[in-house]
């Protein structure tokens, strides 16, 4: 009996450690002048990806804004301006934070384009650091410091 007794108490114990690990912490001891000092959790707020695809539909962007979004970071942090075009052969342009545009053949996660927003030829798009430029020749992209690409069917450039 005294054994049933002590295997009760000792689950009983590990379901209370179980609960209070769930428990918010307790409050503080009053501070100097009698306010009890509030915890504030630790959150972060994170952007919204914006997206744009050509009327063709053979160019599409995704622009995440500084700090990423919640279910992806850009590794500097961001911002960064990553545009896709299908024909004649997928390629990915991206405008980081600092440093050159570069363009990637082997993409591992090919996920163009969207049904829409449109921009138009004629349309600029811009959002942080970037400006876009579509026209029916392709494609324009920089960054307020000059780096940028241009995508089209014919043409790839990166800088």
């Amino acid at each position: 009996m005294k054994f049933f007794a002590a295997c009760l108490l000792a689950v009983l114990s590990m379901i209370t450690q179980v609960l209070a690990d769930g428990a918010p912490p307790p409050r503080l001891p009053a501070v100097e002048g009698g306010k009890t000092p509030v915890t504030v959790p630790d959150t972060k707020t994170f952007g919204r990806q914006e997206e744009f695809v050509l009327p063709s539909g053979n160019i599409g962007c995704i622009y995440t804004p500084e700090g990423g979004t919640e279910v992806y970071q850009p590794a500097d942090g961001g911002p960064e301006l990553s545009c896709d075009r299908v024909e004649p052969r997928y390629v990915r342009a991206t405008l980081s934070r600092k440093g050159a545009a570069a363009l990637f053949n082997d993409v591992g996660d090919p996920s163009c384009c969207s049904a829409g927003p449109v921009l138009d030829y004629g349309q600029t798009w811009s959002a942080g650091p970037f400006s876009c430029l579509s026209t029916r020749t392709g494609l324009a992209c920089e960054r307020n410091d000059g780096h940028s690409f241009f995508l089209s069917r014919k043409r790839l450039v990166a800088n």
